[in-house]
């Protein structure tokens, strides 16, 4: 439960009084008590001393009457006195007060020593407590006896009873007081917070035109005779003039609240209007909002300037097809554009706030860590170019990471961008390629001469001796294996002849099926015999495409023959065709059943003279040549291993090949190809691509 200021302050205000006065009670009546109970000490010494006096004649003279009636005489002196006896120097007593008989436990409860004037000790008689006070008997030098007396407290705690009620009432009274006074004075204190703590919400519900001082009886302008109209403290009821900068007044000093001060206090409306502490603490609090919502406009202000910026930059950054990152000196993303989210796969909510260790494998995150360490050691900036592996495939980057500084020079983190340059490297690899087959057509052209002749003579040469001995003779049988294998080499200097320079091709509209139809003709007898299946999935309708039948026709009969050899027994061959309306593309696939391809081996398939053949099965120009017949026709060849086609599977395991040739489709108003493929030379004219 919330207690308001007004218990507290009863609360406190009326403990603080009770504590004083259980304090004074308790300090009076300890004074009053030690003031009675000594009164009543040399009471009872001074009647036990005349007591004593009287006693020495009826002791000498043996008078136990007499001693009787001291005895009566002195319990009637006091009613405080409760007994009186009178021992001999035995200790027996003599003469008692005692109507029931004399009680022995007293007989020895209480002595005085020999030199001591008497002797009190206070006995507890089951009833109440009394004090006993023993004195001696002496004549001269001689002890007669001594003298007993009983005295109770019993005025001590009547004295001290009443002076208790006294305080007591004097306490409340004093209570009483001080409530209707503490409330006169606390209605003025807490109607004052209580304007205040309204104020207060107020403002912490947003509304800064809250005013918690109140309005002064006379203001700054009326005391001054002041009408300068300029003067920010000019008609501002709420903000005193100390408060505010730029005041106009003669006596005021420049500056905020801290530089005038010391200036205002010896000003007149200073020491008229300046208030108590609640007051002075309501105009500061004035003060304080008016300052905070002229700072609140500006930041405000600022703040959308900020945030425009931000977006500008934001907008500017996302628009940059690098990838930009910033990074504090623990390695924590701040801040990334968006190609570097495209680069991850993830958005950059789920970026910021993580390092490479939660975003990279780890060997990544170890070299990216290691570099960072050695910027932040030497402070110098970091240019390298980089292969990844992204969730798109590998890629290649030309990085800048640099170092940041705050504004004090401290490093702050690093910032860092990069390029994608895969289709760069992509475009020099086939700069390289290109150069490395000029270089080796140049090579196969030369030795392809030099080779040819020879051959062509050594040709002629066996088929005259043929024709000179019986062909079924053993001469006969090894010119014949002879002729087969020069033939053999011819044709391989053929091949690397077709491959070595450009010859002259015809481009004219085709039907691509139909060109595979010739293949297929052609090689289907030679398949079945060595029992490959072929099929045909041939697409009705393809478009008409643009190229050369021959060249064409030759780079199907090479993916077949690929096929065939990979196969090496009972196999099945599909080849099929087909139209992709995207990129407007005929595509003509060969699937083998065979091993399939190596992974390894896959970049290097189209090479010339690469070959996964044994030797004298290939001489590895096939797939070479057929790669550089279908870049001629602006198309592509591409290799898929193991391959998804469900007729080159073997109990649901993928293995084999399937080669593409993906072919741009003619446009629309192309000529229709005529029987043979040929066209009008005004058709293939216009049909000519570019």
């Amino acid at each position: 439960m919330r207690i308001g200021f007004r218990t507290k302050f009863y609360i406190g205000l009326f403990s603080m009084l009770l504590l004083l006065g259980v304090i004074t009670c308790i300090v009076v009546i300890r004074v009053m008590k030690t003031a009675l109970l000594e009164e009543n000490r040399k009471l009872g010494i001074a009647i036990g001393m005349g007591l004593s006096a009287q006693a020495v004649e009826p002791i000498l003279a043996m008078d136990f009457l007499l001693l009787r009636s001291l005895m009566v005489e002195t319990l009637n002196l006091e009613n405080e006195i409760r007994y009186a006896f009178i021992q001999d120097e035995d200790g027996a007593p003599l003469a008692h007060s005692f109507e029931g008989g004399f009680p022995v436990a007293l007989q020895t409860a209480n002595a005085v020593a020999a030199g001591k004037p008497y002797q009190v000790r206070l006995l507890d008689t089951g009833a109440e407590l009394v004090y006993d006070y023993a004195l001696p008997i002496l004549v001269g030098e001689d002890r007669l006896g001594t003298v007993r007396l009983g005295l109770t407290r019993s005025r001590v705690r009547q004295a001290v009873g009443h002076l208790v009620w006294v305080l007591v009432l004097s306490t409340g009274f004093v209570l009483l007081v001080a409530g209707f006074v503490g409330t006169g004075l606390l209605r003025q204190v807490t109607r004052r917070i209580e304007r205040l703590r309204r104020s207060t919400e107020e403002a912490l519900r947003g509304n800064l035109e809250v005013h918690a001082a109140p309005p002064l009886k006379k203001n700054c302008w009326e005391i001054m005779a002041c009408s300068n109209q300029e003067c920010p403290a000019y008609q501002d009821l709420y903000h005193r003039c100390w408060y505010l900068a730029g005041t106009r007044c003669p006596y005021c000093a420049a500056g905020e609240y801290a530089q005038k001060i010391s200036d205002c206090a010896q000003c007149p409306v200073y020491r008229r209007c300046a208030g108590d502490e609640i007051q002075t603490l309501a105009e500061s609090f004035d003060s304080m909002v008016l300052s905070l919502r002229t700072n609140l406009t500006d930041l405000r202000s600022a703040e959308k300037t900020l945030k425009d910026q931000r977006q500008l930059l934001r907008t500017v950054l996302d628009g940059i097809p690098d990838f930009i990152t910033l990074q504090d000196r623990h390695g924590t993303y701040r801040s990334v554009n968006k190609a570097f989210c495209q680069i991850l796969g993830r958005r950059a909510a789920d970026i910021v706030g993580m390092t490479n260790f939660d975003l990279l494998p780890h060997h990544m995150a170890e070299t990216f860590h290691a570099e960072d360490q050695a910027i932040y050691a030497t402070g110098k900036p970091l240019v390298k170019e980089s292969r990844t592996n992204t969730h798109k495939g590998e890629r290649w980057f030309h990085v800048v990471k640099l170092p940041v500084y705050d504004a004090d020079g401290n490093h702050a983190g690093f910032l860092c961008s990069g390029r994608d340059m895969t289709d760069l490297k992509r475009v020099q690899e086939q700069l390289y390629q290109a150069q490395k087959m000029e270089a080796i057509g140049q090579l196969i052209a030369g030795i392809a001469h030099e080779i040819n002749t020879p051959l062509g003579i050594a040709l002629g040469f066996v088929q005259v001796l043929r024709e000179e001995v019986e062909a079924e003779s053993q001469i006969g049988q090894d010119l014949k294996t002879i002729e087969k294998q020069v033939q053999i080499c011819k044709k391989i200097v053929s091949d690397l002849l077709k491959f070595s320079r450009q010859s002259d091709t015809r481009h004219l509209p085709l039907d691509i099926n139909e060109a595979v139809e010739e293949v297929l003709a052609v090689v289907a007898h030679t398949l079945k015999i060595n029992r490959v299946k072929l099929v045909r999935r041939l697409a009705e309708d393809l478009p008409i495409v643009i190229g050369d039948r021959e060249k064409l026709k030759q780079a199907f009969i090479n993916l077949i023959n690929n096929a065939f050899d990979a196969i090496g027994g009972e196999g099945t061959i599909t080849i099929a065709s087909r139209f992709d309306p995207g990129p407007r593309e005929v595509i003509v696939t060969v699937t083998d059943t065979g091993p399939g391809i190596p992974p390894e081996q896959r970049d290097r398939i189209f090479e010339p003279f690469f070959t996964t053949k044994p030797v004298g099965k290939g001489t590895g120009l096939g797939l070479s040549l057929s790669f550089s017949i279908v870049e001629e026709h602006g198309g592509r060849l591409t290799i898929e291993s193991p391959t998804d086609d469900p007729a080159a599977s073997d109990a649901g395991t993928p293995r084999g090949a399937t080669f593409a040739i993906r072919l741009p489709a003619a446009p629309a108003e192309a000529a229709t190809p005529e029987a043979g493929g040929g066209v009008t030379p005004s058709a293939a004219r216009a049909a000519q691509p570019g």
